[in-house]
């Protein structure tokens, strides 16, 4: 089976794929961002979901970066995994 990384190796040299890839940027980083939180704090999906009283199927949509979550919803992550909500608007490069 070929792994997403290595598709994504391939994929680079396509700058339509780029193009689409880095416009979803902002996505793919808060995604990442939810999954470190949550590792970092130690809990499951289905843990973090309980917290949050939520089910886990949502977590997980969250974290495919398929659906950004409202500020509320980030901030009850924030809550349920100890952590600090900070939005921070930076100027293009």
């Amino acid at each position: 089976m070929t792994k997403v990384i290595e598709l994504h190796k391939q994929w680079s040299t396509d700058p339509k794929y780029m193009e689409e890839y880095e416009s979803l940027s902002t996505e793919f980083e808060l995604a990442q961002s939810l999954i470190e939180a949550r590792s970092k704090a130690g809990l499951t999906q289905g843990e973090l979901a309980g917290r949050m009283k939520t089910t886990q199927s949502a977590i997980a949509r969250m974290e495919s970066g398929k659906r950004l979550p409202s500020s509320s919803t980030l901030s009850r992550f924030a809550q349920a995994t100890g952590t600090r909500l900070k939005i921070t608007f930076e100027r293009n490069l």
